[in-house]
């Protein structure tokens, strides 16, 4: 097919078929079709849009561009597949306790999951803080460890949809990275490829997250929710609230201990809510629970018998990482310099930027500001006052653990900044904004 012809097409309105998309990603992944023609074609879609069919048809030939895995034959037969994505967040270490109260109420859960950038942190970094815990596993580790231990998080393979990751870089540098086809066919084609029957999305909404509106996120998480749909797979998305920093913690070994304090049952209220919804969504999808109820019985089972946090320890160490630190937290790398924020006056906490925090976190070390950039795991901010909270004139908004005095006072600066403090009383944020599944709204 002529990639002249297809531009052409998508440039004045038309609707591309499933067999001119897999021709147009074929070529450009193979090299046939250059950069030029891709970018065109990209800004094409940018302003014109796709349909649900083909959104779905850019998924699958994504997916299809290089490795699909297959992963039934490392479990239990007619064992379901599920997997969980979050879009991004502040302090979002929901994968670290969500993923042991699945795999410990039977549910094995595979996970390739990515590394952060800017001002929102991955899971593989989180995990790093861990002495020893290795992301590299072969195709045939990984197999095992999901059959003997149920729960494996590795590192994505180079060529696990390479057509996604070659169009990615290009429309970071082309102004066509919020397209909403594009991003939902970015993120699905990962997980269609990583061989999951189920998904269950947080779609983190707010000024923390990059889709800032409710509008956006509902928009988002519809065309999810429908390309999964339309790829044979059930999908429910969850849209989560990104206004505030999740939890406390936000800096990769303060988010591992936060996540052990969730599996032992006394995380922050926010954080442990988004858990056991999370899990327990991935529980009814995985058809491992009936219904909410017993879904919701089964993780909090899973949280009150310890079970999560065996199953945590025994995914550490079949990674080569220090177990012990699930039982002693305080073994993690901490900051050699910690200091106080505290309130310059009485009030309400009226709002918390938390793209601010994540920024100020990326300053202190812990995050990156191009790919390569190293991580100091042992910086972070723990978020002491929260939406809602009263404070008094000294009292504790954040404490920042740092590497060194320049860095911390730096911190407090931009921090105070982050906060807006006011007489009348603010109401709490809630956790779950919506819940979208096929043919809602």
């Amino acid at each position: 097919m002529n990639p002249v012809e297809i531009i052409v097409k998508k440039r004045d309105g038309g609707e591309l078929t499933a067999q001119e998309i897999a021709a147009f990603i074929n070529g450009y992944t193979q090299g046939s079709i250059p950069d030029y023609q891709a970018a065109a074609w990209a800004m094409a879609v940018y302003f014109q849009g796709m349909s649900d069919a083909e959104t779905t048809a850019l998924t699958l030939a994504m997916a299809a561009s290089g490795d699909q895995l297959d992963l039934h034959d490392a479990v239990a037969p007619g064992t379901r597949i599920v997997d969980k994505h979050s879009s991004g967040g502040v302090g979002d270490k929901t994968t670290l306790a969500v993923a042991p109260i699945v795999a410990a109420c039977g549910l094995p859960v595979g996970k390739m999951s990515g590394r952060g950038l800017s001002f929102t942190g991955g899971t593989i970094d989180k995990l790093e803080s861990i002495p020893g815990w290795n992301p590299d596993l072969s195709e045939e580790q990984f197999r095992r460890q999901l059959h003997d231990i149920g729960l494996v998080v590795a590192g994505q393979t180079s060529n696990l949809a390479p057509a996604d990751k070659a169009l990615y870089a290009l429309r970071d540098v082309t102004g066509t990275v919020p397209s909403l086809p594009l991003i939902a066919g970015s993120i699905m084609s990962k997980k269609l490829a990583a061989g999951a029957d189920a998904i269950v999305l947080d779609v983190k909404c707010g000024r923390g997250a990059f889709m800032e509106t409710l509008e956006q996120a509902r928009a988002l998480s519809r065309l999810m929710v429908a390309i999964g749909s339309r790829a044979g797979r059930n999908v429910t998305a969850l849209i989560t609230q990104m206004e505030q920093p999740l939890g406390r913690a936000v800096g990769h070994a303060l988010e591992v201990q936060e996540a052990i304090a969730t599996l032992q049952g006394h995380g922050p209220a926010d954080f442990q809510e988004l858990v056991e919804t999370v899990a327990s969504e991935m529980l009814i999808l995985g058809q491992a629970a009936a219904e909410l109820e017993e879904a919701q019985a089964l993780v909090r089972k899973a949280i009150a018998e310890n079970t999560a946090l065996v199953k945590l320890q025994a995914f550490v160490v079949a990674q080569g990482g220090d177990g012990s630190v699930v039982e002693h937290p305080e073994k993690l790398p901490s900051a050699p310099v910690i200091k106080q924020v505290v309130a310059p006056k009485a009030g309400y906490v009226q709002r918390i930027l938390a793209r601010e925090i994540g920024l100020t976190c990326v300053d202190l070390g812990g995050g990156r500001r191009k790919k390569g950039d190293p991580i100091d795991h042992r910086v972070g901010i723990l978020v002491e006052a929260k939406v809602g909270a009263r404070v008094g004139v000294g009292d504790v908004l954040c404490v920042v653990h740092a590497r060194d005095e320049v860095d911390a006072e730096r911190a407090l600066a931009r921090i105070g900044g982050a906060y807006q403090i006011g007489d009348k009383p603010a109401t709490p944020l809630p956790v779950i904004l919506d819940r979208v599944q096929f043919g809602g709204d």
